[in-house]
């Protein structure tokens, strides 16, 4: 494995930005978005459990529905693509029970030998509420989200993550609560507009010296 080098990492991330404006003439690539969401799909989550579900809406029509539900913010429609991060509300043990079929499989293990970890899970979640767990669902989905964005900058995608819609119009527009999910927050993607004069804004971060605490 070569690894990417560390300035290569920084020079994107400080190159990135949450993009105002976008060019709505600019799409991403499908073999480029593809890859975004296998970035997403890869992003670390307590136990593994994975307790979420990624919606990418590209369908124009539903675009314009969100719109309406995200304070009529221009990222919603002028983006190339809309995911959403959408929770499990809550986590159940039948996904505990997904995951340890899927962990099997994957690692050629009897399904017998994992019964330690899903009792593990299992006892978490039951010391959970059902309002609890959901909370701690829509926590992982922030860590997709991180990955998400750095993904996005690493391949020289423009990313905007965005708390500013109202997660129960998404529920419904979307027919999420019928999965057994709920919108825990959105991201768009794809090109700046040459005109977004935030581009140019320099990045604004507090000293290493001021956030970072050496024990």
């Amino acid at each position: 494995m070569t690894a990417v080098s560390t300035e290569s990492i920084l020079t994107q991330l400080r190159w990135r930005y949450a993009t105002k404006k976008f060019d709505a003439t600019k799409k991403i690539a499908p073999d480029v978005w593809a890859k975004l969401e296998q970035a997403a799909i890869l992003s670390p989550s307590s136990y593994g459990l994975q307790p979420w579900k990624f919606v990418v809406i590209t369908d124009p029509a539903m675009r314009v529905q969100l719109h309406a539900a995200s304070w009529n913010q221009p990222q919603i429609t002028d983006a190339s693509h809309l995911i959403v991060f959408a929770a499990k509300n809550p986590p159940l043990p039948t996904d505990v029970e997904a995951h340890i079929a899927c962990v099997a499989e994957v690692r050629g293990v009897p399904v017998e030998t994992l019964d330690g970890y899903k009792q593990m899970m299992l006892g978490s979640l039951s010391r959970m509420s059902a309002a609890e767990a959901h909370v701690w669902a829509m926590k992982q989905c922030y860590i997709a989200l991180g990955f998400f964005l750095s993904a996005c900058a690493l391949a020289g995608v423009d990313a905007c993550p965005m708390e500013g819609f109202v997660a129960a119009q998404y529920d419904e527009i979307l027919g999420l609560k019928a999965l057994g999910l709920s919108a825990a927050v959105i991201a768009t993607a794809g090109y700046r507009s040459a005109d977004d004069a935030t581009a140019a804004y320099p990045k604004v971060r507090f000293a290493v010296e001021d956030v970072v605490i050496r024990v």
